[in-house]
């Protein structure tokens, strides 16, 4: 795709992206893994669905629709009674899969199973996939895909936009330059993993003429590492630094009401063994931490206030504008109901068509 059609592409009318009303089917952060304990239930809002959540004697959190069939009693007033949960109403009791296994007044359960919903725990969250079955991994770092991680979470944040716009911020390339006046010239090489996940990496030296950069360049052989790998549209991994240590940040995003974000900032990094590991592993998060407040800082106030309406697109944005291609390649879903959102667009296609039809006879 050339840049003029991608420049059409940018303007014609979107479906997915900044939509307050959709999403991308994927994986999503629910809470962090240390604030469910064993024996615990609680109640969670995951894009505008209500769910109850538990982890049961054997430590696997399970996730389900939040309301008892019976009369509607939310089950987070409920208690888990070893790998199962009991409605406080009533005393249904569920097992791990949703079926009803015991009512008191009753010598047989009724044959009725709660929505479950696929659940999975990774870098200290737990996450939850919002359709019926998991087609793609919990989203990871490309560079560290086969090693066994050592993590730490950051800041939890509130954004006054969309979370596709937040993600955006990684990928402007302009915004290197006004921002945090970087000395150097960013060109993004975009590569898509799969149909949900896609990374952007800086493919450019440059700044030769700088200061900082000669003063830094004997730590990077070639490109100045800059890369970005998007999942699901609202999760996004920076990985930057010199040649034989790189950071690695992730902020995980979703939608709350009327398009706004909630973020959870994560610091990632490869797990090295024994306590000389343990310290290595801390003193390495401590400064990817220290980066991740260097990218953060300057640019909160923007998601503040922006009304993203991208009328003007230049070659500069070339990225932004394949991301906003990849997000509309993907499957999208509605907000608090969680279906297809392609069911909608039929739907409103055929009343469209009965429409004219009527007009013509």
């Amino acid at each position: 795709m050339n840049i003029n059609s991608q420049i059409f592409s940018a303007r014609s009318q979107k479906k997915t992206f900044n939509n307050p009303q959709r999403f991308i089917e994927g994986w999503y952060w629910v809470l962090p893994s240390r604030n469910l304990r064993k024996g615990e239930v609680k109640a969670v809002t995951v894009l505008g669905r209500e769910l109850v959540i538990y982890r049961g004697q054997d430590k696997r959190v399970i996730t389900f629709d939040a309301y008892c069939p019976h009369m509607g009693a939310h089950l987070a007033e409920g208690k888990v009674e070893g790998n199962e949960l009991r409605c406080f109403f009533h005393n249904w009791k569920f097992d791990a899969d949703g079926i009803c296994v015991d009512i008191p007044c009753l010598e047989e359960p009724l044959p009725m199973k709660l929505k479950s919903w696929h659940t999975a725990e990774k870098y200290g969250m737990i996450w939850v996939w919002t359709g019926e079955t998991p087609h793609q991994p919990l989203p990871f770092v490309p560079e560290l895909e086969d090693e066994e991680c050592y993590s730490a979470l950051g800041s939890r944040f509130i954004k006054n936009c969309h979370p596709n716009v937040v993600m955006i911020n990684a990928i402007d390339a302009q915004h290197f330059n006004t921002v945090h006046n970087l000395p150097l010239e960013i060109v993004f090489e975009k590569d898509e993993l799969n149909e949900n996940a896609i990374t952007f990496s800086n493919t450019t030296r440059g700044g030769e003429d700088s200061f900082f950069i000669k003063l830094i360049r004997p730590f990077y052989k070639n490109v100045v590492t800059y890369s970005m790998c998007y999942w699901y549209g609202s999760t996004g991994t920076v990985t930057v630094g010199p040649d034989f240590l790189h950071f690695h940040i992730m902020f995980t995003l979703r939608m709350t009401e009327q398009g706004k974000t909630e973020g959870q900032t994560l610091f990632i990094t490869k797990k090295r063994k024994g306590i000389f590991g343990w310290l290595f592993n801390s003193v390495v998060l401590s400064l990817t931490k220290m980066v991740g407040n260097y990218f953060a800082k300057g640019d909160t106030k923007i998601f503040q206030t922006i009304k993203f309406d991208m009328r003007t697109p230049i070659k500069a944005d070339q990225s932004i504008m394949q991301f906003i291609n990849h997000v509309e390649r993907q499957k999208a879903l509605n907000w608090g109901t969680w279906l297809d959102a392609r069911s909608r667009d039929i739907e409103s296609s055929d009343r469209s068509k009965w429409r004219d039809e009527m007009t013509s006879d």
